[in-house]
Order: structure tokens, then C-alpha cells, then sequence
């Protein structure tokens, strides 16, 4: 399956879980990061480093999915297959 439709399939379900998600030039001088979840003021955000690739922001994304209980959610089984591994 083409990796932009996975990253879709899991910015869907981060905002399902009500996880805002944002696309962030994030390149500091000192610091590079591909992202990741932040909880601020009470709202979950998924911070995606716009300058990565797909494979890395979709990696950031089943790494933050995987703290959540997703047993009585509905997630398309090649998601649910990707946050299982």
C-alpha cells in the first residue's frame, strides 16, 4: 500500500482519538526531529516534521497511536496491523 495512504489512514485516526496533528518545519539550529505527541493544556497533539520523509513521519505516528487504547475504536486492519508489530 502506498505510504502517503498510510500516513492518511493514521492522521484519520489520530483525529478520531481527537489528537490534533500538525505538519512542522520543526529543523532548530541544534535540534532535528522527525515529531512526535505532545499533550498541551489537555489536547494531544502529533507534531510530523514536515522536512521527513513519509516512512518517518509515518513512524512517529504508530509510535504515538500505540500509548492509546484502540480496543474499542474501528481502525482499518492494515493499521491496525502496522500498530500491532
Amino acid at each position: 500500500m502506498d505510504d502517503e495512504v498510510i500516513l492518511n489512514y493514521l492522521e484519520e485516526l489520530a483525529e478520531r482519538l481527537e489528537i490534533l496533528v500538525r505538519d512542522e518545519n520543526i529543523n532548530l539550529d541544534d535540534v532535528s526531529s522527525s515529531g512526535g505527541l505532545c499533550l498541551v493544556e489537555g489536547q494531544y497533539i502529533l507534531i510530523l516534521n514536515s522536512k521527513t520523509t513519509l516512512q518517518e513521519k509515518i513512524q512517529v505516528a504508530i509510535k504515538a497511536l500505540q500509548q492509546f487504547d484502540l480496543n474499542d475504536v474501528y481502525v482499518k486492519p492494515v493499521v491496525r496491523e502496522l500498530l500491532e508489530s
